[in-house]
């Protein structure tokens, strides 16, 4: 077996060593590129999502470098995630590529249904090893994590531009190296000490502009156009509402384990405008807003994909929360046809009615 999964931001680093350690070989789609798009568009629905269209595009590479197997994961509720699963499977099966597909389906309290999702990937498996997979899994995740909110809050106060990003892909380098726990651990402090080598002074008071929106468009730069990277070069503190490490413990961990009780918070923060689950991270969207407002942010950026119906109803909700809270909201609808140079003009655009908010505020 050789096994493939679509890229979501540097997710990659901790999957691959996950598969590894439980001795399967993975190969790697390349990062995506123009081609990843056109590939994806050229075989996808015309009005399908921008992620079904990359990961399309991410399939198609990593079978072209030898892959057999592919791993997606389900979905349930409104969003069309749940369906694309198979949609992808059809699509990859009409160009006549030679391959299996296995779903991953939320667990929902059966956590028989993971054991059997996990042994028809990876077969029998000795418990101890499971456990020794998981740990270096979960333990490059966290790191990176940890690493890329570090890079947020110290990219606007780099020495020269670029030199937060450059050490923070060196620690990633280093993380994805890392064979053990302990190694995984000795690189992330390494990088973060790096990262903050090349600032200067980090008390000064800088814009803060919050992320939210759908999990793909927000954690994958190449999708967003960079939006993150761009913000801190432009001397923006960058908040981001979702993390990979916090959705798997409360979607798939505590999904898992009922025992654990999942956060209400988001469903509390945003109850005054949304007060029930309309699938994706609609709710969160809302949420995450109504939070950043009460933390004093200075402004918030939705992200989202042409025709995804949760933020489509978070972004007929926003003017609302913005006008009652007083905090500026910009919504970022990309597709295939979105360009980096137009994205960057909305960005410096909204940063300068920041500035002009934060002035007249003060």
């Amino acid at each position: 077996m050789k096994l493939t999964f679509a890229r979501l931001g540097n997710m990659h680093i901790a999957g691959k060593a996950l598969f590894e350690a439980l001795g399967i070989d993975v190969v790697l789609p390349p990062p995506p590129t123009k081609r990843t798009m056109s590939l994806g568009s050229l075989y996808s629905p015309e009005f399908a999502c921008l992620p079904l269209k990359v990961n399309i595009g991410n399939y198609l590479e990593a079978l072209e470098k030898g892959a057999d197997t592919i791993v997606m994961v389900g979905g349930i509720g409104p969003c069309r995630l749940g369906l694309y699963g198979e949609i992808q499977r059809q699509i990859l099966e009409g160009l006549r590529c030679d391959f299996k597909m296995i779903v991953v389906e939320p667990p929902q309290g059966r956590l028989d249904r993971v054991v059997r999702q996990l042994r028809e990937i990876i077969g029998p498996q000795p418990i101890t090893r499971y456990i020794r997979a998981l740990h270096l899994g979960w333990s490059k995740l966290a790191s990176i994590d940890t690493l890329e909110k570090l890079a947020l809050e110290l990219r606007p106060f780099e020495n020269s531009k670029g030199e937060v990003s450059f050490a923070f892909e060196a620690a990633l380098k280093c993380i994805e190296e890392a064979g053990t726990p302990k190694e995984v651990t000795s690189a992330a402090e390494n990088g973060q000490t790096a990262m903050k080598s090349v600032c200067k002074k980090t008390d000064s008071d800088k814009p803060r502009i919050g992320i939210v929106g759908e999990v793909f468009m927000v954690l994958e730069p190449f999708v967003n156009c960079e939006i993150e990277k761009r913000l801190g070069e432009m001397g923006v503190v960058v908040l981001r509402s979702i993390y990979l490490s916090d959705w798997i413990v409360e979607h798939v961990v505590k999904d898992v384990f009922r025992i654990l009780r999942k956060s209400k918070l988001p469903y509390e923060l945003a109850k005054p405008y949304l007060c029930h689950f309309v699938g994706g991270h609609g709710v969160e969207t809302i949420a995450s807003t109504v939070d950043y407002a009460k933390q004093g942010l200075d402004g918030v950026i939705q992200v989202a994909p042409f025709t995804c119906m949760p933020e489509i109803i978070a972004q007929d909700i926003l003017p609302t929360v913005s006008k009652e809270l007083g905090i500026p909201v910009m919504t970022l609808v990309l597709d295939e046809h979105s360009s980096g140079t137009g994205v960057l003009t909305r960005l410096e655009a909204f940063v300068d009615l920041v500035r002009m908010s934060r002035r007249a505020r003060r």
